[in-house]
């Protein structure tokens, strides 16, 4: 069972990890391959509302998706956009990155490569992962404005559609951490983090949500 408090807590995270951020046209929309074929149909969404005019998907497989996708995320994005009326022309795949770093820095080479002139990215990834990518953007790609986005839906509608409650309580807690260490690492921009955030972080750490923390432990500190 998972306890009321942990379920406030999640929330809180949840909330923290979605930046909020007003769609825009952007030069491009760039959908972080993952387990998720929301991601693309997010993307699909955007250019068919003319809020971007070249999709790139990034991602090749993971432990999590070699079964699931196995011609890699990029690859079975593109397929769910063609499937949904995207024209080939309009998409360009990256299927060889496999972090979020890479999928910056690979898709970034691939649309200079290609002569992409870039001002600024609609950002696309699952809902909690917007942050992360967010700060991974700013530190990796300069000059540009990044504009986060995902699908609209509550904690409630996702842990319904993976089907595993603690499993995405504990990817909450995994990307937190990672926005708490990794700017040290040099792998993201620093950003702030709300007192009651990660008192929600550590409350839930300490009930057992920690399959997907780093062997560094909870925190840098």
């Amino acid at each position: 069972m998972i306890s009321t408090q942990a379920w406030t807590d999640a929330r809180r995270l949840w909330d923290y990890h979605q930046m909020g951020h007003t769609l825009r046209s952007c030069s491009v929309a760039i959908g972080l391959g993952s387990h998720d074929l929301g991601v693309a149909d997010m993307a699909v969404d955007l250019y068919k509302r003319g809020m971007a005019p070249l999709l790139v998907f990034t991602g090749a497989t993971s432990p999590t998706t070699r079964d699931r996708m196995p011609r890699g995320e990029a690859v079975h994005y593109r397929e769910r956009a063609l499937e949904l009326g995207v024209p080939s022309s309009a998409i360009l795949v990256e299927p060889d990155a496999r972090n979020t770093g890479e999928n910056i820095r690979f898709s970034k080479a691939m649309l200079d490569e290609a002569g992409v002139d870039v001002s600024s990215v609609l950002l696309i990834s699952k809902p909690y992962e917007e942050r992360r990518a967010y700060a991974t953007a700013r530190k990796l790609w300069l000059g540009v404005e990044i504009v986060s986005a995902s699908t609209p839906m509550t904690l409630d509608e996702y842990v319904d559609s993976i089907g595993d409650a603690r499993l995405v309580i504990d990817m909450l807690v995994g990307a937190l951490q990672r926005l708490l260490i990794y700017p040290e690492q040099g792998f993201m921009i620093s950003q702030p983090v709300p007192a009651d955030v990660l008192q929600a972080y550590e409350r839930l750490c300490d009930e057992g949500f920690t399959s997907r923390l780093l062997a560094t432990g909870k925190t840098s500190a």
